[in-house]
């Protein structure tokens, strides 16, 4: 389907994404618009939550604008976190990251070539609902999924990894959230937790590894924590590792990639809209893979307003 004659489109890019290809993709997409005559303006991101401030700028006019993001879940993170009003606002996404949760659980294509394809003819959008994590006066949202605990401790360490780049280039950014779990599972001490959910339900774990507060069913590149997830349905999903012996840990992590995991002990999944979580000692979180300081109290729920992707 052909977009309207007056039909704007918004390009945030990360050029620095998967190691310097994110300039690379855009001069291709650049020519593609070029011969379809696409309305576009482009931006290109030079530090540190620089798209935040782009989505922010952009949006704050409270008019209907179409935001495109090439990039990562981070690139993603960082725009859906400027967006001044949600309901007025469409996203496309053309993923160039080394986990590519968002797209995999979208269902967006990988090629950035098909992925425009959708951004400038797909007659499809679908609802996309955010999370919000809240600590210590501060106010996150997230598209994929937030975490505390040894996911979040994962996620600290690849960022700071140069594995992580080594491996980006040869396409295999996978295999670093992969190495550094198993190596982190071994050194990590689980934890207590208590666990309050939509105000109604109280749980205690006394060893927790992790939880994870998902909307996509996707972590960690591929790692399927919540098959059932759905970014629509207004809810959150939570997924707690808990209360069994490490080894029996160590055997749910090859199972996450299909999903099989689920039904294992120690997994515990719940729906849900509102939950505040307290640990007895602080531990690092992580917002879409974005990392922060270590709390012992958060809070995680539904955003109050949804926007729209173009999907296949």
């Amino acid at each position: 389907m052909k977009r309207g004659a007056n039909y704007m489109l918004h390009f945030i890019v990360n050029p620095c994404a998967r190691s310097g290809l994110g300039k690379i993709v855009w001069e291709k997409i650049e020519q593609k618009l070029a011969d379809e005559q696409v309305a576009y303006q482009m931006y290109f991101t030079q530090y540190k939550c620089h798209a935040t401030k782009i989505a922010q700028e952009i949006t704050s006019d409270g008019h209907q604008h179409t935001l495109v993001v090439l990039g990562g879940d981070g690139s993603i993170n960082e725009v859906i976190n400027g967006i001044c009003y949600l309901d007025k606002t469409t996203l496309g996404y053309i993923p160039l990251g080394s986990g590519n949760d968002f797209a995999r659980g979208l269902q967006i294509p990988s090629d950035p070539e098909k992925a425009l394809e959708i951004i400038l003819h797909s007659p499809h959008k679908r609802t996309l609902n955010l999370g919000v994590l809240n600590f210590h006066y501060q106010s996150h949202r997230f598209a994929v999924s937030s975490g505390i605990g040894y996911d979040a401790a994962i996620c600290h360490q690849i960022n700071r990894s140069r594995i992580k780049r080594i491996l980006n280039r040869i396409n295999l950014g996978q295999l670093g959230y992969v190495a550094l779990s198993v190596g982190t599972l071994f050194r990590w001490h689980p934890i207590k937790m208590k666990l309050l959910i939509d105000g109604t339900k109280t749980l205690h774990f006394q060893k927790v590894y992790f939880a994870a507060a998902m909307n996509l069913p996707f972590e960690g590149g591929g790692c399927k924590f919540c098959p059932t997830a759905k970014p629509d349905d207004n809810f959150l999903d939570l997924i707690v590792i808990a209360d069994v012996p490490k080894v029996a840990a160590l055997t749910i992590l090859p199972t996450v990639f299909s999903g099989k995991h689920t039904h294992m002990k120690g997994v515990h999944i719940y729906r849900f809209k509102h939950a505040n979580v307290k640990v007895d000692v602080p531990l690092v979180l992580h917002s879409d893979g974005e990392p922060f300081p270590a709390e012992s109290e958060l809070e995680w729920m539904l955003e109050s307003d949804s926007l729209q992707i173009l999907v296949p």
